[in-house]
């Protein structure tokens, strides 16, 4: 599935990844490839992705995510 992580200033992240856990502001929750679509906001925390097999974190202030047809997008604050 594809990740897109941005923000108003730039694209912190695109590419294919295998996972991501998201701090949503309900809990944390993890999307995998083919997950239902979703709309969820998130809360300040850490957006973890897997990637052939490494790891990536990225630090977020909040922010929302969309999932619909193997693709997240991340927009953060």
């Amino acid at each position: 599935m594809t990740l897109k992580i941005i923000s108003a200033e730039d694209v912190l992240f695109e590419g294919t990844v295998d996972s991501v856990t998201l701090p949503g502001t309900q809990g944390s929750f993890m999307v995998l490839h083919n997950h239902a679509s979703l709309i969820s906001t998130l809360e300040a925390g850490v957006v973890r992705y897997v990637a052939n097999g490494d790891t990536g974190e990225i630090e977020v202030n909040g922010g929302l995510v969309d999932v619909d047809n193997n693709v997240v997008s991340v927009c953060i604050y």
